[in-house]
């Protein structure tokens, strides 16, 4: 019989729901001591979608917990790092960089739609763009501030450009 770090690895369905019944308790304590009370169950949710991304990676000849507990530490750090970053709220965003010097009321309308557009995305894409075009950030220093694989911070500023197109294309 094939053991749950076997199947895991394997990509067998079964076995993420197996380990989230096993070791969801554990996490869950461990993440008590990191993250607000009302914030577990969010970090949780993206632990195990993380292990189920990532579990080519894992080597069943280690401790499932040990890297499952890693994995929760790296995401509650990220969370934490998320919630404590300054962030510019949509309703005071000024023109981006270079847009300097318009007349009073050029492109009011573009601005809000902009605004309106980026609230609809997910958290993680929105706030990559906002860096990237309101911080002046490349996309290496936006990995390296928000402490996210480069990779991550390039597919979510992509699906964020994708989705804001096709959200903007009819005021085009």
């Amino acid at each position: 019989m094939e053991t749950l770090e076997t199947r895991l690895a394997a990509g067998d369905d079964d076995a993420l729901g197996e380990c989230y019944r096993t070791h969801g308790p554990l996490l869950r304590t461990y993440l008590r001591r990191l993250v607000p009370p009302r914030d577990i169950d969010d970090v949780l949710q993206v632990v195990f979608s993380e292990v189920w991304r990532s579990r080519h990676r894992f080597d069943p000849a280690r401790s499932l917990p040990a890297w499952l507990i890693g994995i929760a530490h790296n995401r509650a750090i990220d969370h934490l790092r998320v919630r404590t970053l300054p962030t510019v709220p949509l309703d005071v965003m000024a023109d981006p960089p270079g847009r300097e010097g318009l007349a009073e009321g050029d492109g009011i309308a573009d601005r809000d739609e902009v605004r309106r557009a980026l609230a609809t995305l997910p958290e993680p894409q929105r706030e990559a763009i906002e860096l990237a075009y309101y911080g002046e950030l490349t996309q290496r220093e936006i990995a390296e501030r928000l402490d996210v694989p480069l990779g991550t911070i390039k597919a979510r500023t992509a699906r964020g450009l994708r989705r804001l197109s096709t959200l903007l294309r009819p005021a085009a």
